[in-house]
């Protein structure tokens, strides 16, 4: 087989979780082919990797170590038809073929076979969202003294539009919207688009923090819902978050992005009277940043106090001081684009 097709998809069995991710974000692809030498050894996905983190598999650790032995793949002797009905049932992004010794000798992609616009068989969720557009946006002043920041232009849509039709895509229709600053705006311009979104809004008289105004929707949300803020947006598909909470069963999920930090200098720990106790090496730090997305059971709204300043960080909290259970579902850096700063807002719109 010719591997230049796949050159740019290939690590090794020895890559660590973090390396591997890392190369995923680099090329943009959400699989990797690992091979040991010339020897096809699996498929490491992003899934393969999330469900790894969640575990609390280490980052440094190698990869040959949450391989899915069981994953399937196509024979040299399936038909072309057989393989894409495998393809189709699997919605699998491509199809490895081996032959009897195990090589990979051909490769087939959801693309050779399916248009783009092919819709996924996936079952639609239909979650509440919540949408928290109440802020003042004021790192991205000047722009927010004219518009609020949930209108913030991304492309040829606002931000607000591209979260809303994120969230349309996988089944979720109703949406509550928590405003204060410019609300009028706000409400003028949804009013104004062609397509009409099923949203309530309700106002944030005063300002209560990060989920303080989710307060006043107790007893008019029933389900498991989202909640969203209104400055980035994730490459992720929300369902597998709720497969996730569901199955976990979490009082509440933060989506997290895995941060990766490379420290270019040796770092040295001291103790008493400046004695040095280690050394490392330029180290690499990795952490899980919020955000700003969660998945939350009906009955945490009651443990938000009305009318009171209330951080969503203040919820977690108080969850896990009642023994709740509050989960973390990973996502990659580059699937995570925030607006919260220019800098970041400008790379968002493509403008380095």
């Amino acid at each position: 087989m010719d591997r230049s097709i796949i050159q740019n998809r290939i690590t090794g069995s020895g890559a660590t979780i973090i390396q591997s991710l890392q190369k995923m974000d680099e090329e943009r692809v959400k699989l990797l082919f690992v091979f040991d030498d010339d020897i096809f050894i699996g498929l490491i996905t992003i899934g393969d990797i999330q469900r790894a983190i969640i575990k609390g598999h280490a980052l440094n650790e190698p990869i040959a170590g949450i391989l899915d032995t069981n994953k399937i793949y196509a024979s040299e002797d399936d038909t072309i038809d057989a393989i894409k009905s495998e393809m189709r049932r699997l919605r699998t992004e491509c199809m490895p073929v081996l032959n009897k010794d195990h090589d990979l000798v051909n490769v087939y992609f959801w693309e050779d076979f399916f248009d783009q616009s092919t819709a996924e068989e996936r079952p639609l969720i239909d979650l509440p969202v919540v949408i928290m557009a109440g802020g003042k946006g004021a790192r991205l002043k000047p722009i927010t003294n004219v518009i609020p920041k949930p209108l913030v232009p991304v492309g040829g849509k606002t931000i607000l539009e591209v979260i809303m039709d994120q969230f349309e895509g996988i089944g979720c229709h109703k949406f509550y919207m928590s405003v204060n600053y410019k609300a009028d705006i706000i409400r003028y311009y949804l009013d104004q688009l062609d397509h009409k979104y099923d949203i309530e809004f309700f106002m944030e008289a005063k300002p209560l923090g990060t989920i303080g105004s989710v307060s006043l929707l107790k007893d008019r949300i029933k389900t498991p819902f989202i909640v969203s803020n209104c400055d980035s947006i994730t490459d992720q598909d929300y369902r597998d978050v709720y497969d996730y909470h569901v199955s976990n069963h979490n009082d509440m999920t933060i989506v997290t992005m895995v941060k990766n930090f490379k420290i270019p200098y040796g770092v040295i720990e001291t103790g008493d009277d400046g004695l040095m106790v280690s050394l490392k090496e330029k180290p690499e730090l990795t952490y899980h940043v919020n955000t700003g997305v969660y998945i939350l059971n009906p009955d945490c709204i009651g443990e938000i106090p009305e009318g009171e300043f209330f951080h969503v960080t203040d919820l977690m909290e108080k969850i896990r001081a009642r023994g709740g259970r509050v989960g973390c579902f990973p996502v990659s850096e580059s699937s995570w684009h925030d607006m919260g700063e220019w800098p970041e807002y400008l790379k968002m719109i493509g403008v380095r």
